[in-house]
């Protein structure tokens, strides 16, 4: 636990989602088996996931470089489980921090820590090969201030902010569409009728079944529920406002 976090305190950081969409791909110089595995054409597997911070206020036990206890993550849309595609998360925190460097190997992939400042952590995902050979990089702006921060400071409500991103991985195996088609936290297209997947290896079965951190985070009661159906409203309500601004001042033209 560090002594001090050195990293000044900033608004930058908004609590609205940011929504993007990540194709992952495999490295031009696969290995010979690899370049064998029957691909499935035109085919795309989508991997929701969410990743930022939750922050409690420590009330009466804060001190002047320890005021919050946060945890940053990455999870599933639904907080399911990522171990499925994720292999390995690192954080990257501030460097007033002892050891710096962190390195989850298994879900849930999330890091708690305490402090007082506000900083830029740098995510790397490490998917399995079968999904990947390149890493993801993504960047949150750790928050532990509300937006409001006249009101007074509570510690039963944290301060969350969380940004929505899609993993996409393009022309998967056969193998690999046929290990992740019923896990909860992928969503994998409808296969032509009468097209025959290959089984799937036992362990991949007993991991896939043993189910994620969903029920099992004491966090989850907090973290914000994300779904393609709820991006379509916010997107439709941000359209609609956009529009109606339009003509009200299209009017105020008119008039003038």
């Amino acid at each position: 636990m560090p002594q001090k976090n050195g990293a000044e305190q900033s608004d930058a950081s908004g609590s609205m989602p940011k929504s993007q969409r990540t194709k992952v791909i495999k490295s031009s110089d696969d290995s010979e088996k690899k370049n064998l595995a029957k691909k499935i054409k035109d085919t795309e597997i989508c991997v929701p996931i969410v990743y930022g911070n939750i922050a409690f206020w420590l009330g009466k036990k804060a001190s002047e470089y320890q005021s919050h206890k946060w945890t940053v993550y990455v999870r599933g849309s639904t907080n399911e489980d990522l171990g499925v595609v994720v292999k390995r998360a690192v954080f990257q925190l501030h460097s007033s921090f002892n050891n710096p460097t962190r390195i989850i190997d298994s879900p849930p992939f999330e890091l708690s820590e305490s402090g007082w400042g506000e900083f830029e952590i740098a995510i790397t995902l490490h998917f399995h090969s079968d999904v990947s050979d390149k890493p993801l990089h993504l960047f949150h702006h750790l928050k532990l201030y509300p937006e409001d921060e006249s009101g007074p400071l509570s510690t039963k409500k944290p301060v969350i902010v969380e940004s929505y991103d899609e993993v996409v991985i393009s022309e998967p195996s056969e193998a690999l569409f046929a290990r992740l088609q019923h896990h909860p936290a992928v969503i994998v297209p409808r296969l032509p009728a009468g097209f025959t997947l290959p089984p799937v290896p036992i362990e991949d079965l007993e991991n896939r079944n043993r189910g994620g951190t969903k029920d099992h985070n004491p966090l989850n009661q907090w973290f914000s529920k994300f779904s393609e159906a709820d991006e379509l409203l916010r997107l439709a309500a941000a359209r609609e406002q956009v529009i109606r601004v339009y003509f009200r001042n299209l009017q105020l033209i008119l008039i003038i």
